[in-house]
């Protein structure tokens, strides 16, 4: 799995928005997506890790993406043009146990096909929650994008949620239990706003890079 690009340190205000558009969402592996040349930075991760909120604090508005009481209740790819300049690509989430077998068999072909054939791919923003051992979806949500290359930022949300001394430690763990490099993983709260900055400050440097697909 490829590394985040160097130059990704916060600094204030790193990714300002200043429009947002809902594009539509993809329902199926060959169904209706945006047709655009826009470099595109994909979010996923397990229903109730929190993606919804995180969106919306890293965009600065309340209801980008709607926070369900429902977990796997999002079953499309959604896409959101962000500055007339890149395009946001929320995945649905996996592993929600109370979804119909049939569901979750359909997430997995649609989540894969997007990833293995979007030109504009720029990079993904994997959300793994701070408090819990990563599921084995999870881990093959990881093994998944290592196969493909693809450049990969782990945001470790929730952290809110655990005592503030326990962080560093907490991160550290996950880390090493993921096999990841340090500088891929920021811890995230979208209650505190906590790596706000950080991850737009990564999300802006995946974007700054070419293709990562060979040619």
């Amino acid at each position: 799995m490829r590394t985040v690009p160097e130059g990704s340190a916060a600094v204030a205000d790193p990714l300002v928005i200043r429009d947002l558009e809902f594009l539509g969402g993809m329902a199926s592996p060959d169904g209706w997506r945006p047709q655009s040349a826009l470099p595109e930075i994909a979010f996923g991760g397990r229903s109730n890790v929190g993606k919804s909120s995180l969106l919306n604090r890293l965009v600065r508005r309340k209801a980008l993406a709607r926070v369900s009481q429902t977990p796997g209740k999002t079953r499309e790819i959604n896409f959101y043009l962000v500055n007339r300049a890149f395009t946001l690509v929320d995945l649905p989430g996996y592993g929600y146990a109370r979804v119909s077998k049939e569901v979750r068999a359909q997430w997995r072909p649609l989540i894969e096909g997007y990833l293995r054939g979007s030109t504009t791919l720029r990079g993904v923003v994997q959300l793994i929650d701070a408090r819990r051992e990563p599921t084995p979806d999870d881990l093959q949500m990881l093994d998944f994008l290592a196969e493909l290359e693809v450049p990969t930022v782990i945001a470790l949300t929730k952290v809110d949620k655990l005592r503030r001394a326990d962080v560093p430690a907490r991160t550290a763990t996950l880390v090493r239990a993921l096999g990841l490099d340090e500088e891929q993983v920021i811890p995230f709260s979208a209650t505190t706003g906590e790596g706000r900055d950080e991850l737009a400050t990564a999300v802006v440097a995946l974007l700054a890079q070419p293709s990562w697909r060979s040619e």
